[in-house]
């Protein structure tokens, strides 16, 4: 059992920090902007809760961290009354939030410092994933310092890597986001022109996905998409935040993305349409206005 601090109990870190606490069995300490989520996650899973970042760090083994975007990552680590400034020497800071890998690298070195160890760790697999503890963590940081962090992070994945050093587990993340833009919105336009084509899209469906066609996204979203209900999953405003950091490091290192660019756009027609918490899949709403 370690001592275990986790800041950020949104959709994804409210039920990983309970994972951290009942499948692996650590002491938890949980901070939240939001101090009631705190304490209701403190009294559902007899855990603590503290005020600040720092004092929610104060003496754990690994703090993991899941928050909004890069800005909320600085202010709870490094910011007033951040994490870091609460953390022991040889401790491990673990990032779950999906944010740059320039933000990474600055938190490995700021942490480095201070003698404390620090992964990029951001998840795939969405709010189901998180309650059932079975995401998909790519990390990012030194070998000896992940074979460390492997063990606790256990508890709310079913896949864990090292990707590289600092920084490569959200570039690997970001290699995520552009293959399921991609996916998406492939998948609205063929169920689009099936709907169009007047063909039985439940039949059309149980056939292609058996063959090349087939994905996690038609298995899991055609039925919803078909039945015009978009509120199943990872929003839209989140994966524009996503494909925004995407598009940023592909003019950094000259990656030509036309697709993921495009699909970009698409999800702020969603946007204007008034779709920001409707799932990824609502780029098919899109194509049936």
């Amino acid at each position: 059992m370690a001592k275990v601090a986790f800041i950020g109990l949104g959709v994804m870190g409210f039920p990983m920090a309970g994972h951290l606490k009942t499948k692996g069995g650590h002491d938890v300490t949980v901070y939240n902007r939001t101090a009631e989520k705190a304490a209701a996650w403190a009294e559902k899973f007899s855990g603590h809760a503290a005020p600040t970042p720092a004092e929610a760090a104060a003496g754990a083994d690994f703090v993991f961290v899941c928050v909004g975007n890069d800005e909320d990552l600085r202010s709870v680590t490094s910011g007033e009354n951040g994490a870091l400034h609460g953390m022991k020497p040889g401790s491990v800071l673990i990032d779950n939030t999906t944010a740059s890998a320039e933000v990474a690298r600055e938190l490995y070195a700021a942490a480095k410092e201070k003698g404390i160890d620090f992964i990029d760790a951001p998840v795939s697999g969405g709010q189901a994933g998180a309650e059932n503890g079975a995401l998909t963590v790519m990390c990012g940081g030194d070998e000896i310092v992940f074979e460390r962090a492997r063990p606790v992070i256990d508890a709310y994945a079913r896949m864990v890597g090292l990707m590289g050093p600092a920084g490569s587990g959200q570039l690997t993340k970001m290699v995520n986001q552009i293959c399921i833009a991609g996916l998406v919105q492939g998948l609205a336009e063929a169920l689009h022109f099936g709907k169009r084509a007047g063909l039985d899209i439940e039949k059309v469906v149980e056939v292609i996905s058996k063959g090349a066609a087939g994905s996690w996204q038609m298995e899991n979203r055609h039925k919803t998409m078909n039945a015009g209900k978009y509120d199943f999953g990872f929003a839209v405003d989140w994966m524009r935040k996503d494909l925004g950091i995407v598009l940023t490091e592909a003019r950094r290192n000259g990656a030509k993305l036309p697709v993921t660019a495009v699909v970009d756009q698409f999800y702020g027609d969603v946007q204007a349409m008034g779709g920001n918490r409707w799932d990824t899949s609502s780029l098919l709403a899109r194509l049936e206005k």
